[in-house]
């Protein structure tokens, strides 16, 4: 297992455009709190930069708000992160559409989503070790990778792709498992992995928050008869990181605007 990261603190320039994360949003109250100390971890890994926090459903407050309320403030440029961890539906639709319908006289950049990346093997590995995983179990271990699950054929092969990677890493077996949408679910990978003799059996969900998906992965967990499930991402540091790498990329010279 990884050993515990810190997340250096770098101040940001003063020019620095603010940062917009945008999230599901979901009925669940845990949702939001997560995402919220998401961007609490954020904000402190870079003094002096403004980072903001809008939902596309349920929660406030809503992305045109957060939008509006940049505008009215005299902000001139800001970068918006999908807080997803594929491209999917909301990366390539939604999202683009409520940007697009930002005040004309702010300029959005939006930046890539999350995944795939090695710092999120990492927050990975962080939550199936504070979960009880001993560095030693690896090799007698297999790994459900558990994710939302989407329609989109490109957001599916990546998650088998990375389970497909992190395999190579040492552990006896890595499936990948879906909430929704795909197949298997995580019950079913769970007793697979069994069938095919492993012995020891770990859930790692490859979500960001708690909500009702994820709630069905765990409940697969344990109705299977997992031995280990790991806590959702959250607002692990190698997320934070990556949240400000993305941010960085998009402020690039070659930066990406929102398609018209």
């Amino acid at each position: 297992m990884r050993p515990a990261a810190r997340l250096r603190s770098v101040p940001a320039p003063r020019d620095a455009p603010p940062l917009l994360l945008i999230a599901h949003g979901s009925r669940d109250p845990r949702h939001a709190a997560t995402v919220r100390a998401l961007t609490r971890r954020v904000r402190a890994a870079r003094p002096g930069l403004r980072v903001v926090t809008g939902f596309l459903d349920f929660c406030t407050p809503s992305v045109p708000q957060v939008l509006d309320g940049l505008a009215r403030d005299g902000v001139r440029e800001a970068v918006a992160l999908p807080l997803l961890l594929t491209r999917a539906f909301h990366a390539k639709s939604d999202i683009p559409a409520v940007l697009r319908e930002a005040p004309a006289r702010l300029r959005v950049t939006q930046g890539e989503v999350l995944g795939p990346s090695p710092l999120l093997i990492a927050a990975l590995e962080r939550r199936l070790a504070e979960a009880g995983l001993r560095p030693g179990d690896r090799s007698s271990t297999g790994v459900v990778l558990a994710s939302a699950g989407s329609t989109d054929p490109e957001a599916g092969a990546v998650i088998a792709e990375i389970a497909r990677e992190w395999r190579h890493t040492g552990w006896c077996a890595v499936r990948p498992a879906f909430a929704s949408a795909l197949l298997p679910r995580t019950e079913d990978a769970v007793r697979a992995l069994r069938a095919e003799g492993v012995r020891r059996i770990a859930v790692a969900p490859y979500v960001l928050a708690p909500g009702f998906l994820p709630d069905r992965i765990a409940g697969g967990a344990r109705e299977a008869g997992a031995d280990l499930l790991a806590p959702v991402l959250g607002a692990a540091p190698e997320v934070a990181e990556l949240l400000l790498r993305r941010y960085d990329e998009a402020l690039l010279p070659a930066r990406r605007l929102i398609p018209a």
